[in-house]
């Protein structure tokens, strides 16, 4: 049985004070039926780990192809798991946008993240014109074919399905899309790494999840939790779609 996870995306949010949600969310919710990670920005990663204790893992939102070197500004994913981090958020639309990140770059990141003893939670999604030019399994299935290096194994990859046209804006595809996505993710994992990584894998659902959609959500088919944006930082929005998952 895949172990459910909702997983928090602080994005460039927070400071020291806000850690009194995550300490919140760990008090009221710390024994739920499954996986909760939350991602802070990095400066946040060490406290963050020390108010989470064990009952919410904490996760980077990025880290870089090399172990050390000249590249001022970034952050190793060794660094990450020294602060205290478990997990790497690799892949965003955000980053690939803002940043050009291609899916070799996310490849060669999460191979670093793995060796360094992190688990990833590689994103990918399709455009608004992707969308409606019907191209979207043709883009996921090239995510998932660039994105992912071939040492994975069901303990160490999360994958994340994150429409872009959905994220932040209100916008949810119809349960039959998510679905058609999730399945079609599920059998590529499948052919590429077997039963045993391709069933084990958790696949998460993000973009404009919020504690009125996320019932519904969850009840899709391998939908194994979710990738939330900003009803993350809010301890009671987040505790009621962590209620949601562990009841679906």
């Amino acid at each position: 049985m895949r172990r459910k996870m909702a997983a928090g995306n602080w994005k460039m949010n927070g400071l020291q004070d806000n850690l009194a949600e995550l300490d919140a969310l760990a008090q009221g919710y710390g024994d739920a039926e499954c996986d909760i990670l939350v991602c802070p920005p990095a400066t946040l990663i060490n406290q963050a780990a020390s108010v989470s204790g064990d009952s919410i893992a904490i996760g980077g939102q990025d880290c870089h192809k090399a172990v050390t070197g000249a590249h001022t500004g970034d952050i190793s994913a060794q660094m990450l798991k020294d602060a205290g981090a478990t997990h790497v958020i690799l892949g965003h639309s955000e980053r690939r946008e803002d940043h050009d990140e291609s899916d070799t770059d996310v490849r060669l990141k999460a191979r670093a993240a793995i060796e360094a003893g992190l688990k990833v939670v590689i994103c990918m999604g399709e455009s608004l014109e992707e969308r409606e030019a019907n191209n979207t399994l043709d883009i996921i299935g090239g995510q998932l074919a660039g994105s992912i290096p071939d040492q994975v194994t069901a303990e160490n990859l999360i994958v994340a399905y994150e429409p872009i046209w959905a994220i932040g804006t209100g916008k949810v595809p119809t349960l039959d899309q998510i679905g058609e996505v999730h399945d079609f993710i599920r059998a590529r994992l499948v052919r590429r790494y077997g039963d045993g990584v391709g069933l084990s894998t958790r696949i998460l659902y993000g973009g404009s999840v919020k504690p009125d959609n996320a019932a519904d959500i969850f009840g899709v088919s391998n939908v194994d939790g979710a990738l939330v944006g900003g009803a993350s930082l809010k301890a009671k929005d987040f505790g009621q779609i962590i209620t949601a998952l562990a009841s679906a």
